[in-house]
């Protein structure tokens, strides 16, 4: 019995896959891929973008800069409950 649940939990997490996000109107890569490369940031180095939507909505990806040099949103929400400030920075 004890073999059986395990075999069930496995394939249960077995077929979970990672969901990735896709880029918004006003995410950095909406539309594609930045031209420009950042070229001295490391592989595996993250960076915060914020912006509002056409709605009116403010967001907050974090991009991670992925080896070929292209960027990946690895979170975002949706900045309702925080604010801020005057450079539009959390």
């Amino acid at each position: 019995m004890k073999s059986a649940v395990f075999v069930a939990a496995a394939l249960v997490l077995a077929a979970c896959t990672a969901v990735e996000l896709e880029p918004i109107p006003g995410s950095i890569t909406y539309g594609g891929q930045p031209r420009t490369k950042l070229t001295k940031s490391p592989a595996g180095s993250t960076f915060t973008h914020t912006f509002h939507d056409e709605r009116g909505g403010y967001w907050s990806e974090t991009y991670q800069i992925q080896p070929d040099r292209s960027l990946k949103i690895i979170s975002r929400r949706r900045a309702e409950d925080f604010r801020l400030n005057a450079n539009g920075g959390l």
